[in-house]
């Protein structure tokens, strides 16, 4: 069993979803896990946690903040001690076709997904040099590093430099015993992916979310606590010798053989949001 007891570990996009179910692997492994939001929805799955027994401690705060998320993250730091784990799973995204894009929906897709990563690793490091102590944990996605679908390519393209960033930032880190690895997702069941279903089909959204399950090897949708195991593995001694990566999670849905079979994922492409 993993033992996170003694660890201080944060989680951006705790209050739901993946991010949620990253915060209670951790919190049940032992650590203190810190969930940041932006909705108000972060304090009950705080609280949720706490009434489970677990360790569990929220900022309400939006990640895109650099000065606040900083003045979090400070504040967190010198209230337990250490940080050790981060975990980015905060993010947006939802379909629209490339000349449809306004300034707004890139905007918002680009700030949370890239700038929020971006800004939460830059309030948390500091605290990891002084441990000589980390381990980071960004959530991309199969859409953009490994697939591509019409309608997400604002989505692609930030989740495309998630995958660079993640790869220079464990080069850049990695004699400071900081491991940075990356989790991309495939079809998971959350809210962003039963919200992409419902305006696929208003009528019938589950009929998508079956053809979707149906699209991947293992027959059924990743699972927040599929996303949480391997999150928590990744922030634990046994990957100790693993940093940089990209470990893909989609239930074989991107195998090559897989593929070459000739089946197909489904015409619409909210198969790919995670």
């Amino acid at each position: 069993m993993i033992n996170m007891r003694n660890r201080v570990a944060i989680v951006t996009g705790g209050a739901m979803g993946m991010g949620n179910g990253c915060a209670r692997k951790l919190a049940e492994a032992g650590a203190k896990v810190y969930l940041i939001d932006r909705s108000n929805l972060v304090a009950a799955a705080a609280q949720d946690m706490r009434e489970a027994g677990l360790n569990a401690n929220h900022v309400q705060v939006d990640i895109t903040d650099q000065e606040s998320l900083t003045s979090a993250y400070d504040g967190i730091a010198a209230e337990s001690g250490r940080l050790d784990v981060l975990v980015n799973a905060a993010g947006v995204g939802d379909s629209r076709m490339f000349l449809d894009v306004d300034d707004a929906h890139y905007k918002k897709v680009i700030d949370v997904n890239v700038r929020g990563t971006w800004n939460s690793c830059r309030a948390a490091v500091p605290h990891m040099l002084s441990n000589k102590h980390g381990r980071i944990i960004n959530f991309g996605s199969i859409s953009g590093p490994i697939v591509a679908d019409p309608g997400w390519t604002v989505y692609a393209l930030s989740k495309g430099a998630i995958f660079g960033f993640t790869k220079a930032l464990a080069s850049e880190f990695a004699g400071q015993n900081i491991l940075v690895n990356a989790i991309l997702p495939g079809s998971m069941d959350t809210p962003m992916m039963r919200a992409a279903a419902a305006d696929t089909n208003p009528a019938d959204p589950q009929s998508v979310i079956d053809e979707i399950a149906a699209a991947v090897p293992l027959k059924r949708l990743g699972t927040i606590d599929d996303a949480g195991n391997l999150a928590l593995f990744l922030a634990s001694d046994l990957a100790s010798y693993l940093t940089g990566q990209a470990i893909v999670l989609d239930g074989a849905f991107t195998l090559a053989e897989y593929q070459s079979g000739g089946l197909e994922a489904p015409a619409e492409t909210p198969a790919l949001v995670n």
